[in-house]
Parts: structure tokens; C-alpha cells; sequence
């Protein structure tokens, strides 16, 4: 296991995890006075151990995961998660604090989910070529159930359209996912000409974007809501080429955007691991490997 993963666990939980194999590990589930459990994917599932994390425990791994300073990483708990080191995301759940009606923050935690960061260089190769458009890309909508890969395949096209085909690209990523910024930086690799608003609401950051980098792509992660779509609406009226992601199952599902895109990648939930890409009038063109 990568060191920047193992430094954050409590020290009696790395020594147990020491000997065992943890060949494509995906999350890892601490709470308060319950096994620990880890995920590995389609392929292995969940396995439970016989590890009981105590109170003490979390607190432990709280300290090594805020490197002891839990206060200065406020405003990333009330959001619910904090992004270390690596660009892994660890998601946090307890007492909701509310001020004046909002989320303050969250306390006496309870529940810590190290999600695991890890990135496909070249899963994209097979797509691109489906989305340029003479010296652009098509808008592309990437659509798949939750867990199948499309934040993964959407960052590996970010890089491939940034540094590829030479455009400039700009991430609005509001959940911390696409680019997993580590005080600022990212820690994927999105490309040499990509920009990023991190964990800002996808609408002000669109419009952020067109007004102060002039970017020839928007990109963004999840779109689902009217003032979603009302915000690239207003990017490709200003000549500005999107990619986007969203939850989906099928073709039936992409009916509020479809005036919007003209490339749709579906991400089949399959051990085959295979997509397939449809224009704009929802016309198969291909179905590939990813």
C-alpha cells in the first residue's frame, strides 16, 4: 500500500495490514467500535476484517489525516471530506453542527472513508478520436451507473484534449474528484493547459471560468439539476466546447441535456469493461474497450 495511505491509518491498523494482499484496494471503511472493512472493486468485493477500530483510534487517524490540525481543515469537513496528500479523498460522517440554518461543520466523528486515488493514464485512447471536431472536440456527455468508471475516463480525456490536441481546458470540480487538489494542486494529471476551480459549485465556476480564462473547453463532473444545464447552456452559446459527466443507466436518462451534446459515451456496468458512443441523434457509432 502507498505510503501516503499508510501514514494516515492508525499505527495498530498499518501494522495489521501489513501482511495481507491488497492488490487493487478502493476504500477503506473506519468506524468507531465496528471491524474495518475494505473494498476492492467488482472484481474482489468487500472483505471484512477482524480489526476493531477504537474511539481512540479514529482520533488517531484524524490527527495523521489533518496533520494535526483539525481546525484549519474546517471548511473541508463541513463539505464532508478532506483531500490529502495523493489526491485520496476521505470522507467523513458524526454530528451535523448547524448555524443560521447551514452546516457549520461535523462533529464527534464517527465514520472515516478513505477512498483510494487512483489514476488510468491512456483509458481515454480509445474515445478521442470519436470526439475531436476538426481543431475542437464535440460537447460530450459521459453516462454510467455510480462506481463504473466515468470521472476516471472523463480526467484521462481532460489530459488527452489538453495535451494532445493542444487546447486549454477548464475543470470546475466541485466535489474534489477530477484533478484531487491537494492545497491547490493537482494531484492527477489533467494536463498542461488545464486550469481548476476546486470545490466550487459548478454553476459560479462556469461563469467564472468564461469570464477569467478563456477557456476553450469547460469541464465538469455530475451535472443534474436545471441550473446545471442552464450554465453550459450559456458556455456553448459562447462558443466554448463541454464535457461533462452524469448519472445515467441508458439513452431514456439523457433526455434533459440532449439539445446540448453532440458525442454520448454510455460506461456499461459489464465485466468487459466495454462503452459505447452515440452522435447526436442518438445513432451508435461505436462500441469500444475502455
Amino acid at each position: 500500500m502507498r505510503d501516503d495511505i499508510l501514514n494516515i491509518l492508525p499505527v495498530g491498523l498499518r501494522e495489521y495490514l501489513t501482511f495481507m494482499d491488497l492488490h487493487g484496494l478502493e476504500e477503506i471503511r473506519l468506524r468507531a467500535m465496528k471491524n474495518v472493512i475494505l473494498y476492492f472493486g467488482r472484481m474482489r468485493g468487500e472483505y471484512v476484517t477482524d480489526y476493531i477500530i477504537t474511539e481512540g483510534q479514529l482520533k488517531e487517524a484524524l490527527e495523521y489525516i489533518s496533520r494535526f490540525s483539525l481546525y484549519a481543515h474546517e471548511e473541508d469537513i463541513r463539505q464532508g471530506f478532506i483531500t490529502i496528500k495523493g489526491g485520496h479523498r476521505v470522507g467523513v460522517a458524526g454530528k451535523i453542527v448547524k448555524e443560521n440554518g447551514r452546516i457549520k461543520t461535523i462533529s464527534n466523528i464517527s465514520s472515516i472513508n478513505i477512498r483510494i486515488s487512483r489514476q488510468v493514464i491512456d483509458c481515454g485512447k480509445n474515445v478521442i478520436s470519436y470526439i475531436e471536431d476538426k481543431h475542437s472536440i464535440h460537447n460530450t456527455l459521459i453516462i454510467s451507473p455510480p462506481g463504473v468508471g466515468k470521472t476516471t475516463l472523463l480526467r484521462d480525456l481532460l489530459r488527452l484534449i489538453s495535451d494532445k490536441l493542444g487546447l486549454k481546458v477548464s475543470v470546475v470540480d466541485e466535489r474534489s474528484e477530477i484533478a484531487s487538489c491537494y492545497k491547490g494542486i493537482p494531484q492527477n494529471d489533467i494536463g498542461i493547459r488545464s486550469d481548476i476551480y476546486d470545490c466550487c459549485p459548478k454553476v459560479e465556476g462556469i461563469m467564472l471560468m468564461i469570464r477569467a480564462m478563456s477557456p476553450q473547453v469547460v469541464a465538469v463532473d455530475e451535472i443534474g439539476g436545471d441550473e446545471d444545464i442552464d450554465a453550459l447552456m450559456r458556455a456553448k452559446h459562447a462558443g466554448i466546447r463541454l464535457v461533462a459527466t452524469m448519472h445515467g443507466d441508458g439513452i431514456e436518462d439523457i433526455s434533459p441535456v440532449h439539445r446540448i451534446f453532440k458525442r454520448y459515451i454510455f460506461l456499461k456496468n459489464d465485466s468487459h469493461r466495454t462503452m459505447e458512443i452515440y452522435d447526436e441523434n442518438l445513432q451508435r457509432i461505436e462500441k469500444v474497450a475502455l
